[in-house]
């Protein structure tokens, strides 16, 4: 999305430790701008605290955001980093062969899927193409509802340098689509990344067919984990309690902390109570 952006790493005796990538923007009046988003990632979850404190052996002193996912408070506060934002809660769903992963259904999400299986629908599977009908379709919905999350471009842009990797899983009735949904795989990870239902797929409990469809498909490809994004109980209480019918966990992230040398001296002694 034309971001520079940078991968860096630590090895110990050829092995990669530690992971994570740098995007950088200039952001007046700070000038460079650097951010790392749920990251770093490591084999080794104690080698994340040992990352907060080696981290500027690498970096210039800029401005540096840090979106953390499995450090802790107090190690980001102890590093020098000042809290931002509050940690968001994400969906993680766990992959498992199809009867475990069917025994792990909410009830009722369960019984819709039952339901929808007895209609009359078929559900294909995809490459995304720029012209899907599901992009226009987020494009609308986010402009009606008013909410921001990452354009369609992108999914476009991340079709095409990943082929065979962002998949449209789409519900049929009467040969219409009445529900889709753009699964991005990426290494052992999948993600839910756009999702769209008609009224008559509501009605026919269609997206419960379609998410099935998913879930056991990239299971079938060897992915063990299916990111179902942000639980957001109070703006989207249905969505909330659809991705957690499903049978995901929720996840808290780490929040997002910024690190200023002239803010760290102060950040290092704040309350803990205040970086949670």
């Amino acid at each position: 999305m034309g971001v520079p952006t940078r991968l860096c790493k630590r090895e110990s005796r050829g092995d990669v430790r530690l992971l994570w990538q740098v995007q950088s923007r200039v952001i007046r009046p700070f000038g460079r701008v650097d951010l790392v988003s749920r990251g770093p990632v490591a084999e080794n979850p104690g080698d994340l605290c040992d990352w907060v404190t080696r981290w500027p052996h690498w970096h210039d002193g800029r401005p540096f955001l840090l979106n953390a996912d499995g450090i802790p408070a107090s190690a980001l506060r102890d590093g020098g980093f000042w809290p931002l934002m509050t940690p968001a809660t994400v969906a993680l769903l766990p992959l498992a062969p199809p009867p475990a992963q069917r025994a792990n259904l909410k009830q009722k999400w369960r019984n819709r899927l039952n339901r929808a299986q007895q209609m009359d629908m078929a559900v294909r599977q995809q490459e995304l193409t720029p012209d899907h009908w599901l992009l226009s379709a987020e494009t609308r919905h986010a402009k009606t509802k008013g909410y921001k999350g990452l354009p369609p471009a992108f999914c476009a842009i991340y079709a095409a340098a990943n082929p065979g990797e962002a998949i449209v899983y789409e519900a049929l009735h009467q040969d219409r689509p009445v529900a889709a949904a753009l699964i991005l795989r990426h290494g052992r990870m999948t993600t839910w990344q756009i999702g769209h239902i008609t009224e008559e797929g509501r009605r026919l409990n269609a997206m419960n067919l379609v998410l099935w469809e998913a879930v056991t498909d990239c299971w079938r490809r060897g992915h063990d984990m299916l990111d179902l994004g942000i639980l957001n109980a109070q703006d989207a209480p249905g969505l909330t309690h659809f991705k957690l019918g499903l049978g995901a966990d929720a996840h808290c992230l780490g929040g997002t902390w910024v690190h200023l040398p002239c803010l760290a001296p102060v950040a290092r002694v704040l309350p803990l109570a205040l970086c949670s």
